[in-house]
């Protein structure tokens, strides 16, 4: 995702305008109060990472939001038909939903995957436990483990929080947002596009949205470790972003164009191995090797491969 995002660039003026807002208008502190209350949540949570963040909408509202979204993509989009990548999509999801903290995803732990045909690049997770993921993915996530990276990435999205931050912040920046009906995941048209940019599909819906450079940062190393301990090469978070930098001569892919691949971002990985290599070494010691076989038509590159 781009390093800011759009949202924050847009409304930049409004955000100075709400701090400022809080800070001298005791009206406003109170109205947020009243939203809070109303909204049913704490208003502050703690992620994985110890992290404090602002979360105004309760994650009954968001699992509802996520499993609407995740249902219009379905209703519009083309599914893969094809046995083998479908079957070789779940592996990987699957033995990276096996370490995902249970406390955290979704009230009844049950997860829908589905491979959408589609030749551009990408791949998201929402609340409600719904991971989508375009065969075109596969031809830049080559391997397993590089499939695996992609896959952690979006999970941690979710699992910390990240769109019912990025839609709180929202909330907070604007005092005329209609914040009930966002909540309850049936807002005027004019919101459409906050909530399915703040879920992280903005883009399927030609929304660029992206997650801000925290979000990314966060999602990336908690992603790493994920893969990691399911039993996948954390090395190969890194080819990843280098076949997707590879890519850039040719245009954005969508996943990309969100997805910044940078030497920064990169490098962060690099310094993330060797704790990720620690738990990638334990669950190798404890027998898990996960056996996901690409499609056969899925061309590895032995290069990536540990």
């Amino acid at each position: 995702m781009t390093p800011d995002s759009a949202l924050t660039l847009q409304n930049t003026g409004r955000e100075d305008a709400g701090r400022l807002a809080w800070r001298y208008n005791p009206c406003v502190r109170f109205g947020v109060l009243i939203l809070v209350l109303s909204l049913g949540a704490s208003a502050c949570s703690t992620t994985m990472t110890g992290r404090r963040q602002l979360t105004l909408i309760h994650e009954d509202k968001m699992d509802a939001m996520g499993i609407a979204a995740f249902t219009s993509l379905r209703r519009q989009g083309e599914l893969n038909q094809d046995p083998e990548t479908n079957e070789y999509v779940r592996c990987v999801v699957v033995a990276i939903l096996e370490v995902v903290p249970p406390e955290y995803g979704p009230d009844d732990g049950r997860w829908e995957v589905l491979v959408f045909e589609d030749s551009t690049p990408n791949a998201f997770a929402l609340p409600g436990g719904k991971i989508g993921v375009h065969s075109g993915m596969l031809d830049v996530a080559t391997t397993p483990g590089e499939l695996a990276a992609v896959l952690g990435h979006e999970v941690s999205h979710v699992l910390l929080r990240h769109g019912n931050e990025r839609m709180s912040q929202s909330i907070l920046a604007d005092t005329a947002m209609n914040t009930a009906s966002i909540a309850a995941g049936a807002a005027a048209p004019q919101y459409e596009d906050l909530i399915v940019g703040g879920l992280g599909v903005g883009a399927q819906f030609g929304v660029l949205l992206p997650f801000s450079r925290k979000h990314e940062s966060e999602a990336d190393q908690v992603g790493q470790m994920f893969m990691a301990e399911a039993g996948f090469y954390p090395a190969e978070a890194i080819t990843l972003w280098q076949n997707m930098a590879q890519m850039s001569g040719e245009g954005p892919a969508q996943w990309q164009s969100t997805h910044p691949s940078d030497e920064t971002r990169i490098a962060k990985l690099h310094a993330n191995l060797p704790k990720a290599m620690q738990a990638y070494e334990k669950a190798r010691a404890a027998g898990k090797a996960p056996q996901c076989t690409p499609p056969a038509d899925e061309w590895i590159n032995p290069e990536a491969l540990p």
